[in-house]
């Protein structure tokens, strides 16, 4: 691999990372969450397992694009009713979790190896839930110029890694601002966030689930509500 092929793909794979991550849907709101219930720590761990997930998605995208498409295409109700079941339990989870009582913003928050697991885990399958994402990772890797037919496996192979990068940077960022933000709020305000977010993520599963049984589909349902 030469060095101009490391530049033309370093850029495009963070760019995409950062950009399949960015959209602020119910993984954003679930990282935020725990950002200010939990700690910086488990909030960026269960975006690490976003990243993870987002990462697997990219590899079908890129190695058996045409038969997920197809398989998507073909399941597209079954599997939406059943990525909004998944945001409703997590929605209801939210909703009723009372936080802990708050701790300094800068004050380490011991964590288990199980414990790390469990948010890569919650991170993972709750993005996983939802291979529609699918669609916006097509696009990106058009609008980029991503797979090329040049490249090799190596080249794949760098690229991918350069994509998990750039999502595992966006929640590192995203937890470090919303931490700075954490130490100023007291366990009243974050239960109101938790509740808030919980209920936004429940009336996305509704939304999901009739739009699964309407003709015209998520954007005309919300069109039809605003």
């Amino acid at each position: 691999m030469t060095l101009d092929q490391i530049t033309y793909i370093l850029p495009r794979g963070v760019a995409i990372g950062a950009l399949i991550s960015a959209p602020m849907g119910p993984i954003g709101m679930l990282v935020i969450q725990r950002t200010l219930s939990k700690g910086r720590w488990p909030a960026f761990f269960t975006g690490v397992g976003a990243a993870l997930s987002d990462l697997v998605y990219c590899l079908l995208t890129g190695f058996c694009l045409s038969f997920i498409t197809d398989f998507i295409d073909a399941n597209r109700f079954y599997l939406q009713v059943f990525g909004s079941i998944v945001l409703a339990a997590f929605g209801y989870y939210l909703y009723r979790k009372r936080p802990k009582a708050t701790v300094a913003a800068n004050a380490p928050t011991p964590r288990s190896a199980s414990g790390v697991w469990a948010d890569v885990v919650s991170g993972f399958f709750l993005t996983f839930s939802n291979p529609l994402i699918l669609f916006f990772i097509i696009g990106l890797f058009a609008r980029f110029d991503f797979v090329l037919p040049e490249f090799g496996l190596v080249h794949y192979i760098v690229g991918y890694l350069f994509i998990l990068l750039g999502a595992v940077l966006w929640w590192y960022v995203v937890t470090l601002l919303v931490s700075k933000l954490r130490a100023r709020l007291n366990q009243r305000t974050i239960r109101g966030i938790n509740r808030t977010i919980g209920a936004i993520l429940i009336f996305m599963a509704l939304i999901g689930i009739v739009a699964s049984f309407s003709e015209t589909g998520f954007e005309g349902v919300v069109s039809s509500l605003i």
